[in-house]
């Protein structure tokens, strides 16, 4: 009797580390957002005020049969998905979809977004403005303008943990004692804790 159980259970077992292992990458569709440690100098500066292992981001879209990554980096470029992946800290990364998928027309619709944005500079002052973008605020906005979907709370700067010294520094740095703490900011923090999204990925 114990032994007719034992290809049930090491069926069962095997079902069982399907489910459990990380997806691949060849599980990301448009409109995923993807997430990461930057290597770059502000990185620590972001993760501690918000709270965060994350501080990059960008949106996963697809052309000429390859998959690539929306972002905000020194310009507002399309980066070939292997290439963003590899640029992170350790090659990790959290792939997050909205509950309800999107349809091809609301994809069409992000594809035509990039336009609005593409080439723009970088904004290390995060500056709530279209002439620089960063990385969580192209994001956003590019759900919010072309779909009219929120993903993540609007903060200010003075609500994120400002007192932390390497915080501090990076404030100085670009503000000088002219810090606007009531500029609206949206963290990759705000965007991965939203709500609208289920976690799909994590590499």
């Amino acid at each position: 009797m114990i032994r007719s159980w034992r290809p049930l259970l090491f069926v069962l077992i095997g079902a069982w580390f399907a489910v459990a292992r990380p997806c691949s990458a060849q599980a990301l569709i448009d409109g995923d957002l993807i997430f990461q440690t930057s290597r770059s100098a502000q990185s620590a500066a972001i993760q501690k005020a918000t709270h965060s292992r994350y501080s990059h981001m960008g949106v996963v879209l697809s052309a000429h049969g390859r998959r690539y990554v929306f972002e905000a980096a020194r310009t507002v470029r399309m980066t070939p998905l292997d290439e963003w992946i590899e640029r992170g800290v350790g090659g990790h990364y959290v792939v997050k979809r909205l509950h309800a998928p999107l349809s091809d027309r609301q994809i069409d619709r992000l594809r035509q977004s990039t336009r609005d944005f593409e080439g723009k500079p970088y904004d290390a002052a995060f500056a709530w403005t279209d002439q620089r973008i960063y990385c969580s605020e192209l994001v956003w906005k590019m759900f919010d303008r072309a779909l009219g979907i929120r993903i993540g709370a609007l903060q200010t700067l003075a609500e994120f943990a400002l007192d932390d010294p390497v915080v501090r520094a990076g404030l100085r740095e670009r503000y000088g004692n002219a810090i606007p703490l009531g500029e609206a900011v949206i963290s990759p923090q705000a965007m991965f804790a939203s709500p609208l999204l289920d976690s799909v990925v994590e590499r």
